[in-house]
Order: structure tokens, then C-alpha cells, then sequence
């Protein structure tokens, strides 16, 4: 008899998409985290135009803005609890030993950070368009693609630094210390990208803020590709 071929393991995105598919089922069952996201972004909005009161110029002008911060704040929640099954019983250490690919599991957690990120932008902008009176001049195609670009934006980084300070004693704390200055030029450029859609693009600038949202992507997305594998390590 021959002997027995041993399996190989998994390709690469094989197994990111099991890893994808866990996470979204376990989302998916319970919806805790996507329902409090919801209601805790929705509160932010309503608290920007409780402070501005009745200037509602001021709200239509700053409305991109505010929205990528209802976002960014959320995304501080969503970042937090994307660890906390792995980190409850050593969980990530079995879904090393099965074996999976760091890097799989850098982009599968960061896929559904920014899955879960951008379902939320999509409740938020009705809810923006209803309470700051705007509306969507150049286009629902152009809005799309910023809520993509700055999703993925905020998840790359964020799901490298959510697993530095899922270990950590103070992580709710570390977390956004660590995050909030690296993503300021995501930020920004998201914020003006949606201003723009919101209020008229004349001096056809929309191209080149998606342009450094892109640059901004690919940049993060590539180290933390490259890095996940160390972040991890015991």
C-alpha cells in the first residue's frame, strides 16, 4: 500500500475566508455589537445638532464631517470587541495551531471590521440626511465610494492596534490613544471627500481626496499584511 499524502493546509484565502465566515456568523446570531454601533452613532449625530441648536447652516456645512466622527467613535466599540472572543480561553492560540495563517487572520478580522463599518455608515447617512437637512448632490455612487475607501481606512489600522491592546489591562483606553492620531489623514479626507458630495464638487476636487484615501488603504492594509504575524506573537 502507498503511503498516505499528507494534507496540505489551506491557501491563504481559504482560510481568511473561513475566518470571515466565523466572524460574520458569530455577528450574524447575536447582533449586539452592530445594534449598539447603531444606536450609539445615531446618538453622536443627534448630540452634534443638540450642541449647535438652531444654526442649521453651520449643520448642513460641517454634516460630512460629523458623520465620520459618529463613525470614528463607534468604530472605537467595534475595534475593541473584534479580539474578544479570541482573547477569552486562548482562542486565538487555537486558531493558530489549526493551522491558520497570521496574515489570514489580520484579513479577516479587518474584512469584517470594515464590513460592519460600512453597514453602519450606510443607517447613518439617512439619518444625517434627515436630521442636518442635506442632501446627496453629485451622486449615491460617489457617497459609496468614500464610505467604502473610509471604512477600509479605519479598519486596517484599527484591527492592528485592537490586537496590540487586546492583552492589555487599560486596551478601552489604549486603543483609541493609539488610533485616533494615525488615522487623522483618513479622517480629514473623508470627512471633505463626503462635504463635497453633500455640497457640489465645482472644482472637481473629489478625485484626488478618494485618491488619498486610496494611497492611505493601500499603505496600512500592506503593513499590517506584513506586520499581523509579529503583532500576534506571544
Amino acid at each position: 500500500m502507498s503511503p498516505t499524502t499528507p494534507k496540505r493546509p489551506p491557501g491563504l484565502l481559504a482560510t481568511t475566508l473561513v475566518l470571515l465566515r466565523k466572524d460574520l456568523l458569530i455577528e450574524w446570531r447575536t447582533r449586539a455589537r452592530l445594534n449598539a454601533l447603531v444606536f450609539f452613532a445615531m446618538a453622536t449625530l443627534l448630540l452634534f445638532s443638540f450642541a449647535l441648536g438652531p444654526d442649521t447652516k453651520l449643520l448642513e456645512r460641517n454634516a460630512g464631517g460629523y458623520l465620520w466622527l459618529a463613525i470614528l467613535f463607534a468604530s472605537v466599540l467595534s475595534l475593541g470587541e473584534s479580539f474578544r472572543v479570541e482573547t477569552e480561553n486562548a482562542c486565538l492560540d487555537g486558531v493558530r495551531l489549526a493551522p491558520a495563517d497570521a496574515r489570514a487572520i489580520f484579513l479577516s478580522k479587518a474584512l469584517g471590521n470594515a464590513l460592519l463599518l460600512l453597514a453602519l455608515a450606510v443607517v447613518l447617512v439617512p439619518v444625517m440626511v434627515a436630521l442636518y437637512g442635506v442632501r446627496i448632490v453629485t451622486g449615491v455612487g460617489d457617497l459609496a465610494g468614500i464610505l467604502v475607501l473610509g471604512s477600509l481606512a479605519l479598519s486596517a489600522p484599527g484591527t492592528v492596534y485592537a490586537a496590540i491592546s487586546s492583552n492589555a489591562r487599560a486596551r478601552d483606553v489604549l486603543l483609541p490613544l493609539l488610533l485616533f492620531p494615525l488615522v487623522i489623514p483618513a479622517l480629514l479626507s473623508a470627512a471633505k471627500g463626503t462635504t463635497l458630495v453633500l455640497q457640489g464638487d465645482p472644482m472637481q476636487q473629489l478625485g484626488s481626496w478618494q485618491g488619498l484615501l486610496l494611497g492611505f488603504n493601500l499603505i496600512y492594509w500592506g503593513v499590517g499584511f506584513v506586520l499581523f504575524p509579529r503583532v500576534i506573537e506571544d
